[in-house]
């Protein structure tokens, strides 16, 4: 269970937007190897555009002029994404935590999008890191990337195994640890099961284990460093199979 909560997730979503608001013009055509198909204004885009999404969508935010950020380029592009950082902090920061409202996965709080802003916005930082410092990206703040391993067993395995055809028949009892090696607490297990995926906040046996800071694995369970980056024991071909299952953009 995570150790943070709305305060931290949104000093993070407001640092770790900052950088894209500064984004240098020159950088906007570089591309971003994380993210094969974009370049560091696709990423602009996208990451604002949800940002708005959220608001209109699930905020019920209704009054603000139209923008299609399709049309941007430039300056003008990284002028476009500040507001709709502000917007989004200045949102749920003046929201209760618990105030009920809708998600893209059912009845929810503004809390959880407190964290799954944060969790984006920071992961997309790493991805604006590998484009414009190659070789020098910063890792994610070690709370914060605890708190994403959580969110992605609770909400996106979950969620990608219920989209999809399910568990395959061989590979149901996989079982995967992860331990990482620079904070305290930091080891999760998970299990294949027929219905999906039974886990916990635990050191177990397992088929296979990933070893690493926690910013590492948080990186490889979200498939922006390949496993060599981090320490494999056990079944490798089961822990990429494993991994295979839940790809997020």
């Amino acid at each position: 269970m995570t150790n943070i909560g709305p305060e931290q997730w949104l000093s993070a979503l407001r640092s770790e937007g900052d950088t894209f608001a500064s984004v240098p013009v020159d950088a906007l055509d570089r591309p971003v190897p994380t993210c094969p198909e974009w370049d560091v204004a696709e990423l602009i885009r996208h990451l604002g555009g949800v940002h708005r999404w959220v608001r209109r969508t699930f905020l019920g935010t209704t009054d603000e002029p139209r923008v299609n950020q399709h049309e941007l380029s430039g300056q003008e592009l990284v002028d476009w994404y500040r507001p709709n950082l502000d917007a989004i902090v200045a949102e749920l920061t003046d929201r209760d935590p618990a105030e009920p409202v809708r998600s893209f996965v059912g009845d929810a709080t503004v809390g959880f999008w407190c964290r799954r802003q944060a969790q984006e916005t920071a992961m997309h930082r790493y991805d604006l890191d590998t484009a414009i410092r190659p070789g020098d990206e910063r890792p994610i703040d070690s709370a914060l990337a605890a708190d994403g391993i959580d969110e992605w067993l609770e909400l996106f395995v979950p969620r990608f195994l219920g989209l999809g055809p399910g568990i395959p028949a061989d590979m149901v009892g996989m079982t995967m640890h992860l331990h990482a090696d620079d904070i305290d607490g930091g080891e999760w297990s998970l299990a294949l099961t027929a219905d999906g995926i039974d886990w916990s906040r635990a050191h177990s046996k397992a088929d296979a284990a990933l070893r690493a800071g926690v910013s590492d694995l948080l990186l490889a369970v979200w498939h922006r460093t390949p496993l060599s980056d981090v320490q494999v024991f056990g079944d490798q071909a089961a822990t990429a199979k494993i991994l295979d299952l839940v790809h997020v953009t």
